[in-house]
């Protein structure tokens, strides 16, 4: 398979465990930053593969074959971005765009061994669920911040948004993953935040708080909890 066709691949997968429904090749291009003809173009080629499931108008999923090449990817890629933050020092912020290139490599024997000499980790930097040899993921039920009320604790768990500039972001108000975040106040107009972590008050639009996966001590069934397995 070519890079192209494999980071076709991811994108569909992703796509479709956003809304559970055949995702439509306007959606696949704006994710590959690519005109829709092309995109249309390389479905075909999946499509002949046997990798999608592919009708013209009518939107594309992935064949059996498709997602356990797409679940490999996956593994590969969050492998390599543990690698990089435990073993060589790179931020959670840095290693996106490097593990994009490393997860294309093609050594199964490689992968393994990188696996068992990171000890198995079930998580990846930005909390999202690693998927064993066999394409297994561990789902947890985590819930948005935003979804907490005045009063509430929590343990940052994961971030929705795992793009530079929203890590960049938490880097500078101080939150990581394993951090408690304590809800001191809701403001009932634009749902913003005032929280305590590690000792220091901050405020969080309700847009960053939606981009926040939390897991603690709240009443779960009050939320709408998310089974995480992006």
């Amino acid at each position: 398979m070519t890079l192209s066709e494999e980071n076709h691949l991811k994108a569909i997968f992703h796509l479709y465990n956003e809304k559970k429904e055949e995702v439509n090749t306007n959606a696949i291009a704006e994710v590959m930053n690519t005109k829709a003809s092309s995109v249309t173009d390389m479905l075909k080629r999946l499509a002949d593969k046997e990798l999608i499931n592919y009708v013209k108008y009518q939107g594309v999923t992935l064949t059996k074959k498709g997602t356990q090449k797409a679940i490999a990817i996956i593994r590969k890629h969050r492998l390599w971005e543990v690698f990089l933050v435990e073993k060589l020092n790179f931020s959670w912020d840095e290693v996106h765009e490097i593990a994009e290139e490393l997860e294309h490599i093609q050594s199964e024997k490689l992968i393994e061994r990188l696996d068992a000499f990171l000890d198995f980790p079930k998580k990846d930097p930005h909390g999202d669920p690693i998927p064993n040899k066999e394409g297994v993921f561990t789902t947890t039920i985590q819930t948005l911040l935003s979804e907490l009320k005045q009063g509430d604790k929590g343990i940052c768990a994961a971030v929705k948004n795992t793009s530079k500039e929203f890590l960049v972001y938490l880097n500078k108000m101080n939150i990581a993953l394993g951090d408690e975040i304590d809800v001191l106040s809701k403001e009932p107009f634009d749902n913003s935040m005032t929280l305590l972590v590690n000792d220091k008050q901050i405020n969080l639009s309700a847009m960053v708080c939606r981009n926040i996966y939390v897991n603690g001590n709240f009443k779960k069934n009050e939320y709408n909890s998310t089974i995480h397995q992006r």
